[in-house]
C-alpha cells in the first residue's frame, strides 16, 4: 500500500486565514544550500533540477528494493536573510538564502542515497548532486498557516505572524522561514496556489 505523508502527518495540513501552533516530528530531508532571487537565480533552477530526479529515484527505489511504496512528498524550502524584512515588507529576493528540500521516510540511509545519486549521475543532467545532502530537521513548535494566491502576496501574512500573532502568543521566532509548496506553480493559476507558511517559536 502506497504512503501519503501529507495524510499521515498531521502538520503537512494547515487552514486558510488562521494561525495555528503546532508541534512539527523531527523528519528527514534531502536538501540543497543557495542563495539568490528563485525567479532568476541559476542556482535555483539547478536544485531543482538536482532534487526532483533524486527523490524520485529513492521513491522507485524503495517500491521495488525495499518493498515500500510512497507518494513524493510536496517541495518544500526554508528561507533566511540577515534582515527579516526581506520577507515581509521589502521582499527584496535578491537577499535571500534558502535550502531546497523534499521529505523523504526514515528508512531512507545514507546508503540509498549514494545509490540513488550514482544511478541518477550517469545520466547527466543533475547539475548540483555533489552539493546534496541527506539531514533531519527538528522544528518542534511552530506558527502556521495556509497561504492562497501568489508567492508575492505572502507579505501581509507573515508580517502579521512574525509581528502580531506570535508576539500575541507570548512566543519568540527561533529557525528559519518555512515553506511548503502544496500547488505546482507550473500547473496553477497564481491566484490558485496553495502554500504552507510555517515559522519555528519557542516560548
Amino acid at each position: 500500500m502506497k504512503i501519503d505523508f501529507k495524510k499521515q502527518i498531521p502538520s503537512y495540513t494547515a487552514k486558510h486565514g488562521q494561525f495555528a501552533v503546532v508541534t512539527v516530528p523531527t523528519l528527514q530531508f534531502l536538501m540543497i544550500d543557495g542563495h539568490g532571487d528563485p525567479n532568476s537565480a541559476q542556482s535555483y533552477r539547478d536544485a531543482l533540477a538536482t532534487l526532483y530526479p533524486v527523490a524520485y529515484k529513492l521513491k522507485f527505489f524503495s517500491k521495488t528494493e525495499l518493498a515500500q511504496d510512497y507518494t513524493v512528498v510536496p517541495l518544500e524550502a526554508l528561507w533566511w536573510s540577515d534582515d527579516m524584512e526581506s520577507f515581509t515588507s521589502a521582499r527584496d529576493k535578491s537577499r535571500w538564502d534558502w535550502t531546497l528540500m523534499n521529505m523523504v521516510p526514515d528508512w531512507i540511509t545514507q546508503d540509498h542515497l549514494g545509490i540513488a545519486v550514482e544511478g541518477i549521475a550517469k545520466k547527466g543532467d543533475a547539475p548540483l548532486l555533489e552539493a546534496l545532502r541527506l539531514e533531519p530537521l527538528n522544528e518542534g513548535l511552530c506558527v502556521q498557516t495556509l497561504h492562497i494566491g501568489p508567492y508575492d502576496q505572502e507579505g501581509p501574512v507573515l508580517e502579521e505572524m512574525h509581528n502580531k500573532f506570535i508576539p500575541g502568543k507570548s512566543l519568540l521566532m527561533t529557525g528559519r522561514h518555512h515553506e511548503i509548496y502544496l500547488g505546482d506553480p507550473r500547473r496553477t493559476a497564481p491566484e490558485k496556489l496553495k502554500t504552507i507558511l510555517r515559522q519555528p517559536v519557542r516560548e
